[in-house]
């Protein structure tokens, strides 16, 4: 069992950095946004959340320690009043969702995260904050990348078809992040962080990832078949969802240079691997035995995608804390405690 996170497990300048700050959060009602907002008040900082969510679930447990404020990220006007009185801004609002839906919607994807992004950074130009987290993704890859991947690739070629809205947005974004802190002097930092998974995923049939989406289908089983898309040799670097947030917040504090950081886990696995750690960890759950099963035919990606966390390690000396197995297990558990109440 792996000890839980600590406001002595981020860096001493990262704990500094935030103390008493006001942070607006971007996203701050989702998945990882939320994790973010719950390690920002570890660190003695004060979030203000953009929401237009008047009881957020997964804040609700936080109560009167976590400022909403009503805004349409859609709406300059709206998410520049919302923002007053921040000095850091972390932009964690996305539009994302599973292969198949990313494949299908590219245009709506693109644009909804494009229209969000510019303007949470014009707000935080015209508001002259103090520091602005760009939220980018291993999804700016091109499909055919070196492995492991390095920060140096982001631009090479095109991203990912199956996920060319959302890996174009996430390159723009990054492009307009630096060229704001080229022209306006803005401090930027941006983060690149791979798969992230964990509790309070989205476990939606339509829009899930591939973790959420074997875990559901193997606690919906009635058969004992996992159904898994593709034939499990295409890998993944997965992130659980506590390293995710911890990584974003040490590079907005340390690392404001406009240059992208991989996060990620040092730790390429098979889709295969995976589905045969979900099936066991949920037949055991369950009391019953669950056999992964092969489509070939099934939408599969990127064919491989390993993290280089080389420069990341080197400048600020973070690593993943939680491996894949132990992360499955509380995602697990989490899901499993979901379902039930």
């Amino acid at each position: 069992m792996i000890e839980a996170l600590r406001a002595d497990h981020f860096h001493v300048d990262t704990r500094a950095f935030f103390k008493s700050r006001k942070v607006a959060v971007t996203g701050g009602t989702g998945f990882i946004g939320s994790h973010v907002v719950e390690q920002l008040l570890m660190l003695d900082a004060e979030p203000v959340v953009l929401t237009r969510q008047d009881r957020p679930k997964f804040l609700s447990h936080l109560g009167a320690r976590v400022q909403l404020r009503r805004a349409d990220l859609k709406d300059l006007e709206s998410t520049r009043r919302a923002m007053q009185g921040c000095s850091v801004v972390l932009n964690l609002a996305a539009e994302v969702a599973g292969i198949e839906y990313n494949k299908n919607h590219p245009a709506s994807i693109f644009e909804t995260n494009l229209t969000t992004f510019m303007n949470s950074i014009h707000a935080a130009r015209d508001l002259k904050v103090d520091r602005y987290l760009v939220t980018s993704s291993a999804c700016v890859y091109p499909r055919h990348c070196s492995i492991p991947t390095p920060e140096t690739e982001g631009f090479k070629d095109e991203p990912e078809p199956t996920n060319s809205g959302y890996g174009w947005s996430k390159r723009m974004e990054e492009y307009l992040g630096a060229k704001v802190a080229e022209e306006f002097g803005l401090s930027v930092a941006i983060a690149r962080p791979y798969n992230g998974y964990g509790p309070r995923d989205n476990f939606a049939p339509a829009t899930s990832h591939v973790i959420p989406a074997l875990i559901r289908k193997a606690f919906e089983t009635r058969d004992g078949k996992l159904s898994v898309w593709g034939d499990g040799s295409h890998t993944r670097s997965f992130l659980f969802v506590e390293d995710f947030a911890r990584g974003c917040i040490e590079v907005a504090a340390r690392y404001p240079k406009a240059d992208p950081l991989n996060i990620g886990a040092a730790e390429e696995v098979t889709i295969k691997q995976t589905a045969e750690a979900v099936a066991e960890l949920v037949g055991a759950k369950r009391g019953s035995k669950i056999q992964p099963i092969f489509d070939s035919q099934g939408i599969t990606g990127q064919p491989r995608r390993s993290c280089d966390t080389t420069k990341i390690e080197t400048v600020l000396g973070y690593k993943a804390r939680i491996g894949l197995r132990e992360g499955l297990r509380q995602t697990v558990d989490w899901y499993a405690a979901a379902t039930e109440s």
